[in-house]
């Protein structure tokens, strides 16, 4: 199989809001940057992102940075570095400010400044009560920004390959990143993408859950193509579950729902909130209220035939708020849930959404990697941001709004560090290590060549429901040993999966099972991972781990106050200290989370 080299000075892997704000950066720096996708990038899965940004711009009432803080640490259950949260909590405004400039239509209050919206586990004067700090466009927040950015990076003439599908990271033998090995999905050509700054900028991988809110491209590429380069997958036990996907359908219904006023209630049509949260009723954070939803359920107040969900309420809201701030939930009611929430309660059920952990960065985006005793050691050219990436800023758990803000000033962070690093080290391109190029070339030859091997479909579809199973949102010590032996077959059958249409031409075939090889990577990782941690801490928490004075709701300070990097060879976890001490301010101190 032959390939062909191209050269750029920048490659960024994913066009969503964190690519394209990397991308702008390289390509205004006047870089010569390539953006490679699976689709178009308006159509990226930050399109989903519903609810807004956070900044603490105080337009509606007093907000500051130090609160966001505080409530960020807090939502992330002690495990976020406070490092990388101070730098992104005071880069929030001027992240807003700039995509205003670049254009972006946010709702406006009446004196022309941008409308913002209570949200999840976002309180003023630390932790007192709810404030607005969510900076929206209706509810098509993402859909907006990916239009003003993408646009802005027309006009700097950034190059997009679109509908294309990055298989493998080219690490050469010092560890240093050169680039990607791709393929073109209409021709099925094989590129080597050869540059001095590769940004990985690929998303989540919600889709190795079997009841997710994420689109199908977000099958964790970035995640599975640096577990195979050397690289460790930091904090991929913690998986959140949004409090409110449609039931039986899995789309989102935004947090902005409650933070307009929606009310959550059992089958009784009780509120029943008031008594897992008694300050922040609806809008505590999201692992809280998907906790106490099921709990909910678990009870037997969970509403329907099987009694599997609880409902939404919005009838008491005004309709020309909901028409005006909440169109596309409207609509989403009626098509997925044959509901008119104007009249009618909506169906809700938590649902897969969002991964906390991802491929290990420090607060400039750069990718670090641990040598001897030091912990974060930047790999060579190899730079992450947005959902794939993990400065852990969401620790255990992720407040809502948080993503998008995360995804711009990371976005920005890691085009500013290549830039640099480009500008420092003027020198020729290193040689290319072919024999990677060849591994990734035999990657795609064995799926042509596979006879008698595994159902892409059927196994992708045994990954998800172990996952669902074994890894959900309560999780038991028992049921995740089982799910650690049950991966491990699954991955036996995906490293021979076979597809029976060998085409070039748009095989989406091929395709789905390069994306399963990532996906593998991931529900390993986290199974891994899950099973070792032993104790309750955000979006992961255990029916073993138990309340105590010392444990407040199972929280383990003395013993798991740690980030978790698993290893792909031999399954191996190692594990890093949290970085308590913030860059200019007093730590935040542990306590116990109440809202």
């Amino acid at each position: 199989m032959t390939y062909t080299i191209r050269k750029f000075d920048a490659v960024v892997v994913g066009a969503g809001g964190a690519g394209l704000r990397a991308a702008l950066q390289l390509s205004e720096s006047g870089l010569k940057t390539a953006v490679l996708t699976k689709v178009f990038p308006t159509r990226s899965h930050t399109v989903a992102a519903q609810g807004g940004v956070a900044a603490s711009l105080g337009n509606s009432e007093e907000d500051n940075w130090q609160w966001h803080m505080y409530d960020t640490v807090k939502g992330s259950d002690w495990l976020g570095d406070q490092d990388a949260i101070e730098f992104m909590c005071r880069q929030a405004n001027q992240a807003v400010v700039e995509l205003e400039h670049y254009g972006m239509p946010f709702d406006r209050v009446d004196n022309g400044k941008i409308y913002q919206r209570p949200f999840g586990g976002h309180m003023s004067n630390f932790g007192e009560k709810p404030v607005r700090r969510s900076c929206a466009a209706a509810d098509r927040t993402g859909h907006a920004m990916l239009h003003a950015l993408y646009q802005r990076n027309v006009k700097v003439n950034t190059q997009f390959f679109v509908e294309w599908q990055a298989l493998d990271l080219i690490r050469d033998a010092d560890g240093e990143v050169l680039g990607v090995v791709a393929m073109d999905m209409e021709t099925s050509e094989v590129v080597a993408f050869h540059a001095k700054a590769t940004i990985f900028a690929t998303g989540g991988a919600g889709r190795v859950y079997y009841s997710s809110t994420n689109a199908f491209i977000n099958t964790g590429d970035g995640l599975g193509m640096a577990a195979r380069a050397g690289i460790p997958l930091e904090d991929m036990e913690f998986w959140q579950f949004h409090p409110t996907g449609v039931a039986g359908a899995g789309v989102l219904i935004t947090e902005g729902v409650r933070g307009e006023g929606g009310i959550l209630r059992n089958a009784d049509g009780e509120r029943f909130m008031e008594r897992y949260a008694p300050n922040a009723k609806d809008l505590a954070s999201r692992d809280v209220v998907s906790r106490s939803m099921l709990t909910e359920i678990n009870e037997g107040r969970g509403a329907g035939p099987y009694k599997d969900y609880v409902y939404l309420d919005l009838t008491h809201l005004d309709p020309e708020v909901i028409l005006k701030r909440l169109p596309s939930i409207h609509e989403i009611g009626i098509q997925f849930a044959g509901v008119d929430c104007l009249k009618e309660y909506l169906p809700v059920v938590p649902t897969c959404h969002y991964q906390m952990g991802g491929i290990p960065t420090n607060r400039y985006g750069q990718v670090v990697v641990s040598q001897g005793n030091d912990l974060s050691v930047p790999v060579p050219g190899f730079y992450a941001a947005g959902e794939c990436a993990c400065a852990s800023v969401h620790g255990a758990n992720r407040l809502g709004t948080n993503s998008l803000l995360d995804l711009l000033v990371f976005g920005k962070s890691s085009g500013e560090a290549a830039v640099a690093s480009i500008r420092e080290n003027v020198k020729a391109h290193k040689p290319l290590p072919l024999d990677v190029i060849d591994k990734s070339i035999a990657r795609v030859e064995r799926l042509n060549n596979q006879k008698n091997g595994a159902n892409v479909h059927e196994t992708r579809a045994a990954m998800q429901r172990t996952m669902q199973k074994h890894a959900g949102v309560f999780r038991f010590g028992h049921l995740l040993q089982e799910g650690v032996e049950k991966i491990m077959e699954v991955a036996e059958a995906v490293a021979q999966t076979e597809i029976k249409d060998k085409s070039k031409v748009f095989n989406t075939a091929r395709i789905e099972a390069l994306e399963l090889d990532n996906l593998i990577e991931v529900a390993k990782a986290t199974m891994v991972s899950a099973e070792a941690r032993k104790e309750s801490r955000g979006a992961h928490v255990r029916d073993d781990a138990h309340d105590t004075e010392l444990t407040p709701d199972g929280r383990d300070d003395v013993n798991w106050l740690k980030h978790t990097l698993w290893h792909r060879e031999g399954n191996r976890l190692e594990y890093k200290p949290v970085q308590m001490k913030p860059l200019t301010v007093d730590s935040i101190a542990l306590k116990k989370r109440t809202y």
